[in-house]
């Protein structure tokens, strides 16, 4: 108690008082009192001085939060200004190396020709740490389509989706640009190379000039013989990075849509347009009229090198194109249903709706994406091939079936792509088989019953499903192309089977 050390005296009256403290004592208690009070105000001062750093941490937590929730949403925001390019996925780290200098590349040939370079491109740019400049796209081949690389790929993506693999430009930074304008080092890299070569000759080449420009880039890089994070980054650019422009992307969504709010469907790729006949020399069931205008389209492009070709014989050997009625057959001798949509992934088939009569009649749900759409959403790109093709590889790559009648680049690129996706099924035509049935069954040599059972036991093995990739030391381009059966990239399986390709 307060009390305890309290002393007391009698008055005179007998009653009890305190006595009262010395002064030296007063003192020592008011000092006390007087420490007390100011450990009280100190100790005060400290909780309101830890309530305040709580309180400012707090705060800065709360601002970083969401600093970076603004930061990631303008990311996504900037790279994509429409809902069909919207990232599904947070954008990856930048990654950080040592720049050994700077590639332009111009792509050569039709789409799939052209995609399948930019992903070595890319590749090639990786794995000597250059920067790499958004491809230019051939403007100067048949088609004369003047797309560039934005008005196909989603560019934005293409860019930020790789930006942890390797830096990529829209264009040269200044210094590069006046650097070039006075004298640009340009070169088309060796076909069919190993990284080896990237090392050893192109990268010093970089390192000198600064810049280096391609002037070709497809089969640029082997097949074969490549380590395996090479072969898989060939993979991510081709089916990731690799989104098509927002506008391609939409319509060809809405194709599709069409398509599966009908029932199945399977793409038919009919090379039978005039200018791939008129290539190949391969006339059959073509009339004297038509053999003489697609002879002179032969002889009118000098860049096509075989002038003389003998159509039956190469026919024969397995090197034409199916004809359309040729095509009919095979899918109906395979068993495809007669019910379901077929839509033809092409130009304009040569010959027309007189070609066409023997296919439509067997299969009268033949549809095309003019015939789906409305002219006025088509529009915008009938005077693109490109564009017009890159609708046709989107349909192509979600169809249920995929038939190629000729083994020309999009078949290739869509058979791997589809692999790709889990073994999509892709029926590869042995069209030297094929030719050789028809024309058994035409002469009435063998029944039906007979030759759909040969047509199916000749692609029994042909179906899109796993195999060893061919290799052939020495000869790349007879082995089977990476970007149809992208291996290294696939789901492993245990029974090797037969090569795809039409090797006879």
């Amino acid at each position: 108690m307060g009390f305890s050390e309290a002393r007391f005296e009698e008055t005179e009256g007998g009653e009890m008082k305190e006595k009262p403290y010395s002064n030296k004592m007063s003192k020592y208690i008011s000092m006390a009192k007087a420490e007390k009070l100011k450990s009280l105000i100190l100790a005060r001062i400290r909780v309101a001085r830890l309530n305040l750093w709580v309180t400012r941490a707090l705060s800065m937590l709360l601002l970083l939060g969401i600093t970076m929730q603004l930061k990631s949403l303008g990311e996504t925001v900037s790279s994509s200004r429409t809902p069909t390019s919207t990232f599904s996925y947070p954008l990856p780290p930048e990654r950080v190396y040592e720049n050994n200098g700077y590639l332009m590349v111009s792509s050569n040939g039709g789409l799939n020709q052209m995609r399948s370079g930019i992903c070595d491109m890319v590749t090639i740019a990786r794995f000597l740490n250059v920067t790499l400049i958004v491809p230019e796209l051939d403007n100067t081949s048949f088609w004369n389509d003047y797309s560039q690389f934005a008005d196909i790929f989603d560019v934005e993506y293409f860019i930020a989706s790789l930006r942890d693999e390797v830096r990529i430009l829209k264009e040269l930074p200044p210094q590069q640009k006046e650097k070039v304008a006075e004298s640009l080092f340009s070169m088309p890299p060796i076909s069919w190379s190993n990284m080896t070569y990237y090392y050893n000759v192109i990268l010093p080449r970089i390192q000198t000039n600064e810049v280096v420009h391609f002037q070709k880039t497809d089969a640029r890089l082997a097949n074969n013989g490549l380590p395996v994070e090479v072969q898989k980054l060939r993979c991510r650019v081709n089916y990731e990075a690799l989104r098509f422009a927002p506008p391609v992307q939409a319509l060809a969504e809405k194709i599709v849509r069409i398509l599966r709010d009908k029932g199945p469907f399977l793409v038919l790729h009919l090379r039978y347009e005039m200018d791939m006949i008129a290539f190949s020399g391969c006339n059959e069931g073509c009339n004297e009229q038509e053999i003489d205008e697609l002879t002179k389209m032969r002889y009118a492009y000098p860049w096509w090198k075989e002038k003389v070709i003998d159509s039956a014989q190469k026919r024969l050997a397995g090197l034409c194109p199916l004809t359309p009625e040729e095509t009919a057959l095979t899918l109906q001798a395979l068993g495809i249903d007669h019910n379901i949509q077929v839509y033809i992934a092409a130009g304009d088939i040569y010959g027309g709706e007189r070609r066409l009569a023997t296919l439509r009649a067997a299969y009268p749900n033949l549809v095309k994406k003019e015939t789906l759409l409305p002219s006025s959403e088509l529009d915008p790109f009938r005077n693109h091939s490109n564009q017009m093709a890159a609708l046709d590889y989107y349909v192509a790559v979600q169809s249920e079936a995929f038939v190629p009648t000729n083994g020309g680049n999009m078949a290739k690129v869509v058979e791997g792509h589809r692999r790709y996706l889990g073994f999509k099924k892709t029926i590869l035509l042995n069209r030297k088989a094929v030719v050789d049935l028809v024309d058994l069954y035409k002469a009435g040599s063998i029944s039906w019953d007979k030759f759909s059972s040969e047509m199916k036991k000749a692609h029994a093995d042909r179906m899109g499903n796993p195999a060893e990739r061919l290799m052939i030391p020495g000869k790349p381009k007879e082995e089977d192309y990476f970007y149809t059966n992208p291996e290294e990239c696939l789901a492993s399986f245990d029974e090797p089977q037969l090569s795809n390709d039409d090797h006879q």
